[in-house]
């Protein structure tokens, strides 16, 4: 960061960075990008708000430089406020697919366990978080009498049909899990194009990226 000086940068975390016993961790991420003359603000997004089927929880850290436009959280659209993407929405042509692994439709044979090994989805809401570690045990599928498949986790995820992984099963469950949902990473790259094609103004902060990190529930220097 300190040799490259990109005008923006964005990095990604688990909620659990905005809890209490980790305070002192986020201040020491925000006061070294400060150090580096970075206006840094952060924010925590619920996926299933921008249309991915899933209940994700991440934190974003979102820092400019003085010479561009204070970055501005994207609005969730107002459609998926009132009516998530479900299990259903995401899922449903695929639970009569024999595996394919090629499609990456393939599942894991793991033993029910306690607590997440032994979750399955609800057809009428978003899906569970997709951990990266679950050790095979990955949630059911609402209907069938399996676990979800890659596949099905990838879409869970929000990725195409098209985006395929080269992997076996063990390591497409880390790369799908820690990834982020493309449908939300589009929305926050929209808001960074945003940024990057307005300069901060001289007088005032003006158009869309105006108001920016002080307009945030978690602004830097909040607590």
């Amino acid at each position: 960061m300190a040799r490259l000086r990109p005008r923006i940068f964005v990095a990604e975390n688990v909620k659990g960075l905005l809890m209490r016993r980790n305070r002192s961790s986020l201040r020491q991420v925000v006061a070294d990008f400060s150090a580096l003359g970075y206006e840094v603000s952060y924010e925590l997004y619920q996926a299933a708000d921008y249309g991915v089927p899933q209940s994700r929880e991440r934190v974003f850290i979102v820092g400019t430089l003085p010479d561009t436009a204070p970055f501005k959280a994207p609005a969730p659209p107002t459609e998926f406020l009132h009516k998530p993407m479900t299990a259903f929405d995401a899922l449903d042509d695929l639970k009569t697919l024999a595996e394919d692994a090629a499609f990456n439709h393939v599942w894991s044979r793991a033993k029910r366990s306690p607590e997440q090994g032994d979750r399955r989805l609800h057809y009428d809401r978003p899906a569970y978080t997709i951990r990266a570690e679950c050790h095979g045990n990955i949630q059911y599928h609402y209907a069938a009498e399996r676990r979800i498949s890659m596949r099905e986790a990838a879409r869970i995820q929000s990725f195409p049909d098209t985006f395929r992984f080269q992997s076996k099963l063990r390591e497409t469950e880390r790369q799908v899990g820690n990834a982020v949902p493309p449908v939300l990473a589009w929305h926050i790259a929209l808001a960074v194009d945003t940024c990057l094609a307005h300069g901060r103004p001289h007088s005032h902060m003006g158009g869309q990226c105006a108001g920016a990190a002080a307009a945030s529930k978690y602004q830097v220097g909040g607590w």
